[in-house]
């Protein structure tokens, strides 16, 4: 593949997950479901503090970003990273 190739679609995807885990708090809410496996908004409100409508905008962008989904489990939500890239990307600079 040529270093500079035109073809920017792979660049625009990539750009579209830093911009999403470019906020302390999504950054922190990533590494947080990677080592946790996954946990609903209470516990990451728990954890981090803030207030959930607050967690529920990061969360809504990272969904949005096709960082993390959502699996229904009665009546909670359980949130897990689903992109590889994403988990790639915050255990480089977060483990280091």
């Amino acid at each position: 593949m040529d270093p500079f190739s035109n073809d920017t679609k792979i660049f625009d995807e990539n750009a579209e997950i830093l911009k999403a885990l470019a906020h302390p708090i999504r950054l922190c809410i990533v590494q947080g479901l990677i080592s946790c496996n996954g946990c609903n908004v209470s516990k990451i409100q728990n954890c981090l503090d803030i207030p959930q409508s607050t967690i529920s905008q990061h969360l809504a962008k990272l969904r949005s970003s096709g960082i993390i989904a959502g699996e229904r489990n009665g009546l909670e939500i359980v949130y897990k990273v689903v992109n590889p890239k994403a988990k790639a990307i915050v255990n480089a600079i977060v483990n280091n």
